[in-house]
Formats: C-alpha cells, structure tokens, sequence
C-alpha cells in the first residue's frame, strides 16, 4: 500500500467529513429522484440520463473516502473527482435555477463541503511542494 508520508490527520478527517456530506446529498438527491419527491431532480440532463451519472459520483464519492481514510497516496485526486461529479448537482448554476428557493440548503452544504476538499487539496499540494524543497510535486 502506498501511504501518504507526514500526512495531516485533520486535514484527512476534515476531507474524509466533506466527502462524507456530499455522499449523503447525493444519495438523498438519488432517492428523492428515484421516489419522486418534491422537490426532485429531472430524470435527464445533458448529455446523460441522472440516475447512472448519481450512481457512478457514489461510487466515485465511496472510493475517495476509503482512500482518504486510510490515508492513501491518490486519494485526493479521486476526492477532486468527486467533486467535479458533485459540481453538476450543486455547481454554482444552481443559483439561476427554478428550484432555488427549495433546495438552497442542499447546494449550500453541498458548496460548503467542496470547498473544503479543495482547501485541503491545495493546502497537501503546498506541503508537498514545501517538503520537496520547491522542487515541485
């Protein structure tokens, strides 16, 4: 197994809490999709049907948590995939959309907790950059 060397604990913790949160919100978007509740997300987007584009963010969102909690070497790459899965449920275009006003908590949450995966990202880039003397990643 490939470890992370001189990892920060709270930093994966922090990383491991955000990644934790985007996969309930997901999951419930899922469910709500699945059931039909209201308010529920369109059974299609472009160019993809949702429910398989939700079921592989938690699938994605699931590995980087492993990852991340067992402090391996990629898994903030995996983490920032996730989020970039996330940004199509929660992107900042969600602000313009109809249904705003009745899922704003979740697109907050949800922003709140990708900010933290790249904050920690940047931050572990910055150590490893520091660590290798600038000698790059």
């Amino acid at each position: 197994m490939h470890k992370q060397t001189g990892r920060d604990q709270a930093g994966d913790s922090y990383t491991a809490a955000a990644i934790f949160a985007l996969l309930v919100l997901t999951g419930v978007m899922l469910l709500a999709m699945f059931t039909r509740s209201e308010p529920h997300p369109p059974l299609e987007v472009e160019p993809f049907a949702l429910g398989p584009f939700l079921a592989a963010s938690l699938a994605i969102g699931t590995a980087a948590y492993g990852l991340v909690v067992r402090g391996m070497r990629f898994a903030m790459a995996i983490a920032l995939l996730f989020v970039l899965t996330a940004l199509a449920s929660y992107g900042p275009q969600k602000y313009v959309d109809p249904a705003f006003p009745k899922i704003w908590p979740a697109v907050i949450v949800a922003q709140v907790a990708m900010a933290v995966i790249l904050w920690q990202a940047i931050c572990q880039a910055v150590r490893r950059v520091r660590s290798a003397g600038g000698r790059g990643l």
